[in-house]
């Protein structure tokens, strides 16, 4: 279960600051003044579908899985899952944030069982405890706390602890910031991998272009704020994939490149 419907979605803040944030009176937004993030947003994901979305910074991508996640609300526009409306979180939905959210005085066996952790039959919380650990390469380290692990491996766990609970749909902002390079091509094929094996719907937040098409089943991408859907479209490219030898892909990469604004890459 994890199709998600969007349908005319907009958001905007209002600014609270008393004072331009530039502090000359000629630029920035004023006291009262709506900031708008997102602008009449209309996407479909089918439920099992890896969606990447890309769009430059700063540009509503977060904003975006905030509200799908219902830990923000829209400002007009709805947000359906599975044909019911998005009215606040919900346990069957699991968000993986930026920044590593591991408990440090737990070990990785005990922060993986937090989601079941109430479980009435233990063994079979165990079960599935060892279950998810082994599907993220972890065995052998259940016992090891957050700060003896790699930055990779914390993510792992992590990752772990948000299958464990069975979601409909995992929500990643952006799971790989502050990876080093080879660590991110990695976890990119343990995600792609993961994904094969659950066909649980993930929505993967990232800026690298590259990463989208080696690893979405869909693809979208978002104007500078207020965001607008410049692309969107199914990657139908059989897994693994290699710009050297699939010409569309590597074509595909190119124009994204272009709507993007990024010529020099070209």
């Amino acid at each position: 279960m994890g199709h998600v419907l969007i349908q005319a979605l907009s958001k905007s803040y209002t600014e609270k600051r008393r004072k331009s944030r530039r502090g000359n009176g000629n630029g920035g937004f004023q006291r009262g003044e709506n900031l708008p993030v997102l602008d009449t947003i209309d996407l479909e994901f089918a439920n099992g579908e890896l969606v990447c979305i890309l769009g430059p910074s700063g540009c509503g991508k977060s904003t975006l899985v905030r509200i799908l996640a219902g830990f923000e609300k829209c400002s007009s526009g709805s947000v359906l899952i599975d044909g019911k409306e998005v009215c606040g979180p919900s346990s069957d939905h699991v968000f993986v944030f930026q920044h590593s959210g591991l408990l440090p005085w737990l070990t990785v066996w005990e922060n993986v069982s937090l989601g079941v952790r109430k479980m009435k039959e233990k063994e079979r919380m165990a079960e599935l405890v060892e279950q998810n650990i082994d599907i993220v390469g972890l065995t052998g380290f259940e016992h090891l706390y957050p700060h003896q692990l790699s930055g990779g491996m914390q993510r792992r766990a992590e990752l772990a602890r948000a299958l464990v609970v069975n979601p409909g749909i995992l929500f990643m902002d952006e799971p790989f910031a502050g990876l080093d390079f080879l660590t991110r091509l990695n976890l990119r094929e343990e995600i792609i991998n993961m994904h094969i094996l659950i066909r649980k719907t993930i929505i993967f937040i990232t800026h690298d272009i590259d990463e989208a098409l080696i690893m979405g089943d869909r693809l979208v991408v978002f104007s500078e704020r207020p965001a607008k859907v410049k692309l969107g479209l199914p990657l139908d490219f059989p897994h693994p994939r290699d710009f050297s030898k699939n010409q569309s892909l590597s074509d595909l990469r190119k124009e994204i490149y272009s709507v993007l604004g990024v010529h020099y890459a070209l």
